[in-house]
């Protein structure tokens, strides 16, 4: 599965959602919310609210690619990223809760892959004039946290236990920003970028390595967070077709 412009990306994520939908798979979750975004993003490069569109087109499959190949490879019992692979299997697992499962994803994708992708497409040069659009990609997909969180509590009634915890950010509550991914994803890819071609593998590995930790914050969150956390679970919908469903309808 490989992707050259937005379009491609938005078949390639029909596919993988119908896929997992038949499959009554939780890994459908994230590719849901994800095929979201991607149609707010295509909407804005048409709105003409990024910087350089057809750049931006093209960055969007490069990034997306990233998660394509991490998915292919999970699927055909390969191993991937640290980063993804912890995902996948705690999605699999059924020991996390569906927000948990959002976050782990955009907590990969993001933490990594959008630092990497960054990093390597574009030269140290050319980063300053990447940044708004960067950063216009970053809000895109922190504007749809609200509507997933909305659509999930059809799903889990219990969710707002969390925020009584953790506040009314439910994605802080869990230790996870998208701003802050955001900033340090902005970091890694001038990192990525700066650093000489022979060495790089080793920063990207390294950059793997923290990710993974952050995912094992997401999907084991200290008390008292743990405690409900365990108790909205108990309480959530095993629908999965239904929760795709919603996640696939939010824009």
């Amino acid at each position: 599965m490989q992707a050259k412009d937005i379009e491609d990306v938005l078949d390639i994520l029909a596919t993988i959602v119908a896929d997992t939908k038949r499959r009554r798979d939780p890994l459908g979750y994230f590719a849901a919310l994800y095929r979201q975004v991607t149609l707010r993003v295509r909407d804005g490069i048409e709105l003409g609210i990024f910087e350089d569109g057809p750049r931006m087109s093209r960055f969007d499959a490069k990034f997306a690619n990233a998660y394509f190949a991490a998915y292919d490879r999970f699927q055909r019992r390969q191993r991937t990223s640290r980063s993804w692979q912890f995902a996948f299997e705690q999605a699999r697992a059924d020991q996390t809760i569906i927000l948990q499962d959002l976050l782990l994803g955009i907590n990969a994708h993001i933490n990594l892959d959008l630092g990497v992708v960054t990093g390597s497409e574009f030269k140290p040069a050319a980063l300053p004039g990447f940044r708004t659009d960067f950063d216009e990609i970053n809000e895109v997909l922190a504007s749809l946290i609200p509507l997933a969180r909305k659509a999930v509590e059809e799903f889990s009634p219990k969710l707002a236990e969390l925020t009584a915890v953790g506040g009314p950010d439910v994605a802080l509550a869990l230790n996870f920003s998208v701003d802050i991914a955001r900033d340090e994803a902005w970091r890694a890819g001038t990192l990525v970028s700066n650093v000489p071609g022979a060495i790089r593998p080793l920063v990207i590995d390294g950059l793997d390595n923290r990710t993974k930790l952050l995912g094992r914050v997401i999907a084991n969150p200290p008390e008292p967070i743990g405690t409900v956390v365990r108790r909205i679970r108990r309480a959530e919908s095993t629908d999965v077709v239904g929760i795709i469903t919603a996640l696939d309808s939010l824009v």
